[in-house]
């Protein structure tokens, strides 16, 4: 098989699954409850009791209260990640709270939020 054929067949056949998994809906960002959030976290890390959650307007992102300290669940595509907030830099930007995490596999995260959410969940942050 020429290898001008074989280009197309597989930058075709990648473009055609990307094209699919769009359209059925799986590139869209997972918007979750406080429930989800609860369970992203679990999956993450089992064996932290969850206290409480505090989930962002757009249901992006929650904040967690967990016995080990606050942790962050953020949506990254149709799945979720999560973090504790142990070593990060955190700036306060106008709409949104960008975290700084220093960890190569998570290096920075945006989280849109209001103004009063932004005083909330910087209030949390700070509560022992």
């Amino acid at each position: 098989m020429p290898l001008w054929l074989l280009l197309i067949l597989v930058v075709g056949g990648i473009g055609g699954i990307t094209l699919l998994l769009h359209l059925s809906g799986k590139s869209q960002r997972v918007v979750m409850s406080v429930e989800d959030a609860r369970t992203a976290w679990h999956r993450h890390f089992p064996d932290d009791l969850i206290e409480d959650a505090l989930l962002s307007h757009d249901g992006h992102a929650a904040l967690v209260s967990t016995s080990q300290g606050p942790g962050l669940v953020w949506a990254f595509g149709a799945d979720t990640v999560a973090r504790h907030l142990r070593d990060f830099d955190m700036i306060d930007a106008k709409g949104r709270l960008n975290f700084m995490f220093h960890d190569y596999t998570a290096p920075r995260v945006s989280v849109v939020l209001t103004d009063p959410e932004r005083r909330k969940w910087k209030a949390w942050m700070q509560t022992p």
